[in-house]
This record gives C-alpha cells, structure tokens and sequence, in this order.
C-alpha cells in the first residue's frame, strides 16, 4: 500500500473523488478513522491495475 499526506480534510475527499471517477475501487471513504488516532481522517482506494492507496490528513478539522 502507497500513503500519500494531504494538507487538508477537503483534499482527502478531492482525491478520493477523483479516484472513484477514473476508474478506482472503493475500500473505504473519507471518514474518521479514530482507530489510528483521533484526528486520522483518511480514505482508501484501489487504482485501476489494483494498487491500494491511502490519502489522509492529520490535522484537526479548521
């Protein structure tokens, strides 16, 4: 799995958007996931060829 940083909760939800719509699977939409930490607001996606990938920011929503 690839992991890339995102300066905002916003371009989390861009790049996840932009996934879903050339071709990407879903494995998990912009969300909270507070099991990693309480501000770890990430998505996870599947390109074409099957890669997974995570976007996901770590700062407290402005």
């Amino acid at each position: 799995m690839t992991a890339f940083l995102a300066a905002s909760r916003p371009l989390v939800d861009r790049c996840h958007e932009y996934a879903m719509s050339t071709g990407g699977s879903d494995e998990g939409g912009p969300r909270l996931w507070p099991q990693y930490h309480s501000n770890f607001y990430g998505a996870y996606f599947r390109d074409p060829e099957g890669n997974k990938i995570c976007v996901c920011c770590h700062d407290p929503e402005a």
